[in-house]
């Protein structure tokens, strides 16, 4: 269950993880175009470099603990899969479509989470959450209106990011459920562990080149993804409903319209400003009841 109080830096820990986590998508096309190495390999360093450091500090963070039993471990190994399959089809629909295309098919992951929750707590949205989920769509529509294009040329592109949408609201669901029962560094590092194997072995049954000629943006994409954005969004989770978690995610368009601007030359309008104060607004309308409300019972630490 969510906490009823969270750590004072807990939503700032989530604001953060986004932030970091939409630097993403732009260092895997960066992975190919200077280090020379496929979508799928990618996602397998993004991992397999991850084991060690997060291994680490599960060791650390788990002294002292019970041991959380058989099931939930292999539950959360099952939810590393899950991740793998989403680097897998996110990485390549990031290279097969437009940037704005896979952003936004990709951020289905954010409503996908949001009706779990509601699932969770077998109940309907209040008003409130009606308005916050309503404006956050019109502010994805207005932030990524403007370059998305439908075309057949970007359907598999499209597909593909879909596909990881599907698998990376599957894996929140998992961590989310882990995460009342487990320390976030455990958790990450069991999920991250078992997604690493099975990405390298479909990079090289694809034919795609492992080895990148350049490591800069590999490690870079350790470091932001998986290290600081996935690590932080774990932690996170547990304080705060899926609902909130999922909209928070929509901050990831609002930067990879600011990345694009920065990196291509890509020219920012006034519906991607009133796109991004609506996904704002959003965030504030849904966290002011959350002060609000005891949900739930502590979470682990």
């Amino acid at each position: 269950m969510h906490a009823s109080a969270p750590p004072r830096f807990a939503f700032a820990a989530l604001i953060l993880a986004n932030l970091v986590l939409a630097v993403g998508p732009w260092l895997v096309r960066l992975a190919q175009d200077v280090g020379h190495i496929g979508p799928v390999a990618t996602g397998f360093w993004r991992l397999a470099l991850a084991v060690p450091f997060l291994a680490w500090l599960a060791v650390r963070q788990g002294r002292g603990t019970p041991f959380p039993g058989w099931p939930l471990i292999l539950a959360v190994a099952v939810a590393g899969l899950l991740f793998a399959a989403d680097l897998a089809a996110w990485h390549e629909g990031i290279l097969r479509t437009k940037l704005a295309n896979a952003t936004l098919f990709g951020n289905f992951a954010s409503f996908l989470f949001a009706i779990y929750g509601f699932l969770l707590i077998r109940s309907l949205p209040r008003r409130i959450q009606t308005l916050a989920l309503l404006l956050a769509a019109a502010g994805t529509a207005l932030l990524l209106g403007r370059s998305y294009e439908l075309s057949h040329v970007y359907f598999t592109g499209d597909l593909l990011a879909l596909f990881a949408a599907f698998f990376y609201a599957l894996y929140l669901i998992v961590i989310d459920r882990a995460r009342r029962m487990m320390a976030p560094f455990p958790v990450l590092a069991i999920a991250t562990a078992a997604g690493a194997l099975p990405l390298l072995l479909f990079a090289l049954a694809i034919g795609e080149s492992v080895v990148p000629t350049d490591w800069t943006p590999v490690i870079l994409l350790l470091l932001s993804s998986q290290l600081v954005g996935q690590g932080l969004l774990v932690y996170a989770m547990a304080y705060f409903p899926p609902l909130l978690v999922g909209l928070c995610f929509l901050i990831q368009p609002i930067v990879s319209a600011l990345i694009g601007w920065a990196a291509y030359g890509e020219r920012l309008t006034l519906g991607d400003g009133i796109g991004a104060l609506l996904i704002c607004a959003a965030l504030v309308l849904i966290r002011l009841p959350e002060r609000k409300l005891a949900t739930a019972a502590p979470a682990a630490h």
